[in-house]
């Protein structure tokens, strides 16, 4: 494994890529020092505390303390792949919608290569009701991953808004071949064919989805028409 990746950790279950894993040239000493040793060992505790913290808040949907629990430790690593990516997350849960941009780009710019800050943009987007910009995201994802799953979903979505369904369909049944029980694949194409007339047949598609989810709001409501 490369440099970046020489720090991983697994903490409550979530693969933690700590901070100086990405970017310890800013705070080292000379290897195998004492000093070196315990400053480490003291950014350890420190950034395990502080994510203890974000998530534990996070679970109480207090988002604002969330992401403030990680401030200290992201003055220390403004450019840490890891913080920018949560942080980015935190501010879209907490609709700082400008700060999570900010922070999803950043964390991009820390592993161009990595998919999930573009998987976290197009959230934002489609949340701003910038449809353009999150499809751009989605272009660029599934030319590298044509299945991601949260990918084609989030762009079923934004052609869904566009009014785009007979794209939509398409998509819905190309990931449906992988994922024939995923709900929310199956409510866009139910949504889908309903609005392109095909009432009949999404009044199917929403009897199954009653089926693997027996209160399904969206289903019910569809069914009702």
């Amino acid at each position: 494994m490369g440099n970046r990746f020489k720090k991983l950790l697994l903490v409550g279950g979530v693969a933690i890529l700590l901070p100086w894993g990405v970017y310890g040239k800013e705070h080292s000493t000379k290897k195998g020092s004492s000093t070196s040793t315990q400053q480490e060992s003291q950014l350890d505790r420190e950034v395990m505390e502080a994510y203890y913290r974000s998530y534990n808040y996070e679970k109480m949907g207090d988002y604002r303390d969330a992401i403030r629990a990680l401030l200290p430790i992201y003055h220390k690593f403004p450019r840490s792949y890891t913080l920018n990516l949560r942080l980015g997350w935190l501010t879209y849960l907490n609709r700082k919608y400008g700060n999570s941009i900010q922070f999803y780009r950043k964390a991009l710019l820390a592993m161009p290569s990595s998919l999930e800050p573009r998987l976290g943009l197009m959230r934002v987007y489609l949340a701003l009701g910038n449809i353009d910009e999150a499809l751009a995201q989605g272009l660029v994802i599934l030319k590298r991953d044509y299945y991601n799953y949260y990918g084609n979903l989030y762009y079923v979505t934004g052609l869904e808004r566009k009014g785009l369904y007979k794209n939509e369909i398409d998509l819905c049944y190309k990931m449906l071949a992988l994922y024939p029980t995923s709900v929310p694949f199956l409510t866009h194409l139910g949504i889908a064919l309903f609005k392109i007339g095909k009432r009949e047949k999404a009044k199917k598609v929403f009897k199954g989805v009653l089926i693997l989810d027996p209160n399904n709001i969206i289903a019910r409501e569809y069914l009702s028409k």
